[in-house]
């Protein structure tokens, strides 16, 4: 069934004697805008028992509330980070900061490319940590929390280790210091000459080692690698690294550096997540394939050939991309609801209505995709002389809809005709 779709930097620059940042922490499937990203960082600090953790937050200003004053646009929010043993009974240490942010223009208070970043040391003993930082907007008195466990880890337990990886944006050196844009969020989409990192590793002798970089995808299958020799010094030694290859699709992937000894003996590695997405793109859209197909209940079987006719998968996302903004446009607003909303209702099909094939491929995986959240559930599993089924009523539509398990499997039919004015998607 084809059905056409009718309607619808901020640059923080510091020396790395004084600050490290890393890794993306994956966000709830079903939010597409992120309020805040946090990374943690293991890095060492030169004593045997205690461990620097470098806690990075950056903030965009489609997060903050802005004010509109003589002189342009403020706004501010304050961060706390507080940092409690495994347990979360113990409170072991907690910061606190503010931030004020000030603009001209007010399609500058709702870009993603407007961001925040700060950053916060903290001195721990290893092990494990229960980290709970609060971002609260001073205008709308919003408090956005985010609670994770975190290993602190023993960087001075063996002969060689590795601090975590940061993936870089940008990297510039002057007068022997190196100033950079960090990639806070581990999204590479944008990267388009290759793929650089930045970690520490510390050995206790000067050595010659070498040095494997692999990406893995979501399967944890091996989709490039490439080694380097390295010599290092005893102590610490900076690495900055660029992978040649940055030309990820969609999706999911981790990054693992692997060291070994000039006896091909494997002495540690570490690896960290990250992820290509479109700005835009809902967070959940991980496969462009699957999420091109998952078009179907929008858009014609002319318009789906088209975009999978792509040459390369850069054409297939230019021609995505190009329905979606054909199909949607509005000025000043980066996040188009509407996409978001849809590959919400897929991922809520996926997740509810699966049985032999995807939840979206589904009678109710449709219905839901194209009508969203019924009004009233009324659900019919077990009634006697009679097969499961379930009537949905949406009471502005003034239709209810039967769907029949005939199996007894959980494979739910449709059996009240859809007509007319029922397939149009409706926000």
């Amino acid at each position: 069934m084809k059905i056409i779709f009718t309607f619808l930097l901020l640059i923080l620059e510091f020396n790395f004697t004084k600050a490290q940042i890393e890794n993306a922490t994956e966000q709830n499937a079903f939010n597409s805008s992120p309020k805040f990203y946090e990374d943690l960082l293991n890095f060492s600090s030169g004593k045997q028992n205690t461990t620097r953790v470098d806690v990075f937050i950056e903030v965009p200003y489609s997060t903050v509330q802005f004010v509109k004053n003589d002189s342009g646009f403020t706004g501010g929010f304050s961060v706390t980070v507080s940092v409690f043993d495994k347990d979360k009974n113990k409170l072991i240490e907690e910061k606190t900061w503010t931030d004020k942010l000030f603009v001209n223009e007010f399609n500058q208070t709702i870009s993603k490319n407007n961001y925040s970043l700060n950053l916060k040391s903290f001195y721990l003993t290893p092990g494990k940590y229960f980290i709970r930082t609060a971002v609260d907007d001073k205008e709308s008195k919003s408090e956005y929390p985010l609670e994770i466990f975190f290993n602190v880890r023993n960087l001075l337990a063996t002969t060689v280790s590795l601090s975590d990886i940061m993936i870089l944006e940008k990297r510039t050196e002057k007068q022997n210091k190196n100033k950079i844009i960090p990639n806070v969020s581990g999204n590479v989409a944008s990267l388009k000459n290759g793929l650089p990192v930045f970690y520490e590793l510390y050995s206790i002798s000067a050595q010659k080692l070498n040095i494997s970089y692999e990406v893995l995808n979501k399967n944890l299958k091996t989709i490039f690698q490439e080694n380097q020799n390295q010599f290092v010094d005893s102590g610490k030694t900076q690495i900055f690294y660029t992978l040649k290859d940055s030309s990820f699709s969609l999706g999911l992937y981790n990054l693992r550096v692997v060291v070994k000894n000039s006896e091909d003996k494997k002495l540690v590695s570490i690896q960290r997540p990250f992820f290509s997405r479109w700005v835009g793109l809902p967070t959940n859209v991980v496969d462009l394939d699957k999420a091109i197909e998952q078009l179907i209940y929008i858009a014609s079987t002319s318009q789906i050939n088209y975009i999978k006719e792509g040459k390369t998968k850069e054409e297939k996302l230019n021609r995505y991309k190009a329905f979606w903004n054909t199909e949607f446009s509005e000025p000043n607003i980066e996040e188009n609801p509407i996409f978001n909303e849809y590959y919400r209702r897929v991922a809520y099909a996926d997740a509810h209505f699966s049985q032999y094939f995807a939840g979206w491929k589904s009678d109710r995986g449709m219905v839901f995709i194209l009508l969203g959240p019924p009004d009233n559930v009324d659900r019919h599993p077990f009634d006697i002389d009679a097969k499961p089924y379930e009537v949905w009523q949406y009471y502005n539509l003034n239709i209810s809809l039967i769907f029949l398990d005939r199996t007894g499997f959980g494979d739910y039919r449709l059996i009240t005709p859809l007509t007319g004015d029922l397939y149009r998607f409706r926000r």
